[in-house]
């Protein structure tokens, strides 16, 4: 998340976390979360 500074933290902890949505399509729910305001990187 870019609201966390790396640099302050000590070690890195890792969290796995699944949305379940109605939506049609992998392309709506996705813009559904980004929304939201999810990060997502871009992809290339």
């Amino acid at each position: 998340f870019p609201e966390i500074d790396p640099s302050k933290i000590e070690y890195q902890q890792g969290m796995n976390i699944t949305f379940v949505t109605s939506a049609r399509s992998d392309d709506e729910a996705r813009e559904m979360l980004r929304l939201f305001g999810m990060p997502f990187k871009a992809m290339s």
